[in-house]
């Protein structure tokens, strides 16, 4: 079971390290409808709404990502000083009632959201806006099934831990 937490990780780990550089996109695509807008007065809501899909596309395919190295925000007051086996506990419940729940709540509310959009090719609002916004709403279901992926692999490695100091006790 190790196994396949481990390659839950480095599935994730290369998604999101994949999907971090599109904050370099978002950084330098800014920067140009910027200087065409203040420079040149020349407006783009193509490369807005690319900035816009970037963005999200970003958040969405790195949240497993930063779950799996601890980068989101947790409150530290028992973790931080907790035993190991205490560590194990609260993930296991984290994971198993916590965010299994969570995500997969988001996957099946958003699968007819999405489901719809590709069924009408859904694109932009605007006339000159991207024609692909059903590809965006693509990520939504993507970005749940990889935070289910990574609460297994989570609730895997707590139970070793859990199994482990049973074990040696």
């Amino acid at each position: 079971m190790l196994a396949f937490a481990d390659f839950i990780d480095r599935l994730n780990g290369s998604i999101g390290r994949t999907a971090a550089w599109l904050c370099l996109a978002v950084v330098l695509i800014q920067f140009i409808v910027v200087l065409l807008r203040y420079l040149f007065d020349i407006g783009s809501i193509w490369l807005q709404e690319s900035i816009l899909y970037s963005h999200a596309a970003l958040f969405m395919l790195a949240a497993a990502w930063t779950f799996r190295n601890d980068g989101h925000v947790r409150v530290d007051i028992f973790y931080a000083t907790a035993s190991p086996r205490t560590r194990a506990k609260i993930d296991l419940a984290g994971a198993l009632l916590l965010l299994l729940p969570f995500a997969s709540a988001i996957l099946y509310f958003s699968w007819p959201y999405v489901v719809r959009s590709w069924s009408i090719h859904e694109g932009s609002r605007e006339a000159s806006g991207l024609p692909f916004l059903f590809l965006l709403k693509s990520l939504i279901p993507v970005f749940a099934g990889m935070l289910i992926l990574q609460a297994i692999a989570q609730a895997i490695r707590a139970t070793a831990v859990l199994k482990a100091d049973k074990a040696a006790a």
